[in-house]
């Protein structure tokens, strides 16, 4: 599922993410790798921050929809 799905104090792990070759390699930058888990601290319409390692994030919508998780 898609971490849009994840409501604030979830913690959840990084399934895969999907997109084309420059959005994938730009959040795997930013921490989201296959197993790497991840806490929601906050979701607001859409847009999300979450904790990705020792390092806290913006998600928006768009780039939200492209990481998909497990619970």
């Amino acid at each position: 599922m898609p971490i849009l799905m994840a409501r604030s104090g979830d913690n959840v792990k990084v399934a895969k993410v999907v997109g084309n070759d420059a959005v994938r390699q730009r959040l795997g930058e930013l921490g989201f790798v296959a197993g790497t888990p991840v806490s929601v601290l906050q979701t607001h319409g859409g847009d999300m921050i979450v904790k990705v390692r020792d390092s806290r994030l913006a998600l928006t919508r768009e780039m939200a929809a492209k990481v998909m998780v497990d619970m």
